[in-house]
């Protein structure tokens, strides 16, 4: 029997605590809920620990906050755009003002106007995945 008194406050594990208690969890046949339930943790907890343990460093820094790259602004229009023929200038010029490249590793993803939020998230995710 367990007799609990005080407030209740927040534990805090130091990060040798907590890979200590992990490499218990790795030996054959230990039980991780015996092992929680021991140092006072839920068996949750502990597999939370044994997750981020084998998370790879860099893993960690992508979600403390988003990275940024320089944006760069190219003050003239592609060859391409100008070279139409038939077409006003002022249309061509128009039509591609505004566009938003993304390099992901060898692929080059152009975002025009109108472009749906959700279909180039989604877009830029599956890259992600793959590279």
């Amino acid at each position: 029997l367990e007799v609990i008194t005080g407030t209740g406050r927040r534990r805090r594990f130091s990060d040798d605590d907590k890979a200590r208690i992990i490499e218990e969890t790795l030996v054959p046949g230990a039980v991780v809920s015996e092992i929680a339930r021991r140092h006072g943790l839920s068996p949750q907890q502990l597999f939370g620990w044994r997750r981020q343990a084998r998370q790879p460093a860099s893993a960690s820094t992508e979600t403390s906050g988003p990275l940024f790259v320089p944006a760069l602004v190219e003050a003239t229009l592609p060859e391409r755009a100008v070279r139409r023929r038939g077409r006003n200038r002022a249309l061509d010029e128009d039509r591609v003002a505004g566009i938003i490249e993304v390099e992901i590793g060898s692929v080059t993803v152009r975002v025009g106007r109108g472009a749906d939020a959700r279909t180039v998230t989604a877009v830029i995710r599956a890259l992600k995945a793959s590279a």
